[in-house]
């Protein structure tokens, strides 16, 4: 026999209407309650005919994730996160891997447009017509398109200071900045700021080399900087996979680590993806991931959303400073 939703109610202990809103993913619904019902569908193997609610509804019930690229650690466990978060409103995902193809990205806002999918999640390098992007229920991460796009940012501006701050307390007097440029502007941006600011506290030269690059470019940027930077005796360096080929390439070239050379990296990944215990900036991925599925669940719906949203990032200490 075909479980109903009045099967759902009664094993939920809730009304019918309480599990209509949780399938309507309507907010007037508690998360206990939210759960219970969830918990219920999930026990009765409940299905409903999903395409004749799209249609009754004009949703599709899918978002879009656009990342640069897939193979990288960070956007790796976003977009595991944002998937896992995007079903427990009952949305699908569709991941796109943009890096080198703004027509990849020009495609998922015509297919807002169209009603196709029903919003995304932007992860991107490249500029769009903001008129086009106000049109469509998107949410960014460290980007501002405008002042109706919600995006979510971790602290990048302090967390850097502190972290320059933290070699230089520790001995460091030549410190240098290793860096991948946004091609647009960005909350990234700020890392380098952050740089500059403590260099002219503190009176230090400024040993920088901060490019626009695309992954996969990070070995060359490294050279860049050694060649010209020879001396440093600290690098604060912006990611994760500049901050392994450094790293690499640092103990290539015979220097120990710390005691010759201080690293701190920004991206805090290490522990799951890498054996170089790197003192690094961790930055809240997984919170991050579901802040923007909540934040554009709630812009598909029409609700208001704050236009920035800041997360604070966990310093931690590794084997790379004294």
């Amino acid at each position: 026999m075909e479980v109903t939703i009045k099967d759902v109610a009664k094993y939920a202990g809730v009304g019918v209407g309480t599990v209509s809103r949780v399938i309507n993913n309507e907010k007037a619904v508690g998360e206990k309650t939210r759960k219970k019902v969830l918990e219920a569908m999930e026990a009765l193997n409940y299905s409903r005919n999903n395409m004749a609610f799209r249609l009754r509804k004009n949703e599709t019930r899918i978002i879009a994730l656009l990342v640069p690229v897939i193979n990288h650690p960070f956007f790796a466990k976003l977009a595991y996160y944002v998937e896992d978060e995007a079903d427990k409103f009952g949305y699908s995902v569709i991941l796109v891997s943009a890096q080198q193809r703004v027509d990849k990205e020009t495609e998922i806002i015509n297919k807002i447009t169209h009603r196709e999918v029903d919003g995304a999640v932007f992860v991107t390098h490249y500029m769009h017509e903001e008129d086009d992007l106000q049109k469509c229920p998107i949410v960014s991460i460290d980007r501002a398109f405008g002042e109706n796009i919600p995006y979510v940012t971790s602290d990048n501006y302090d967390a850097t200071k502190k972290a320059i701050k933290y070699m230089i307390e520790r001995g460091a007097q030549k410190v240098g900045f290793i860096g991948s440029k946004p091609l647009v502007t960005s909350e990234v941006l700020e890392r380098e700021r952050a740089y500059l600011d403590v260099m002219a506290e503190y009176g230090m030269p400024i040993r920088m080399v901060n490019k626009v690059i695309q992954h996969g470019e990070e070995t060359a940027v490294v050279a860049d900087f050694m060649e010209k930077h020879p001396d440093v005796d600290s690098v604060f360096v912006t990611g994760y996979t500049l901050s392994q080929v450094f790293y690499e390439a640092a103990l290539e070239q015979g220097k120990k680590i710390p005691e010759d050379l201080q690293i701190v990296s920004y991206d805090g990944i290490f522990r799951q993806w890498s054996i170089s215990n790197i003192t690094s900036v961790e930055q809240p991925i997984e919170e991050m991931a579901r802040q923007v599925v909540r934040l554009l669940i709630k812009k598909i719906h029409g609700e208001e959303t704050c236009t920035r949203t800041v997360l604070k990032t966990k310093f931690v200490v590794g084997t790379t400073t004294k």
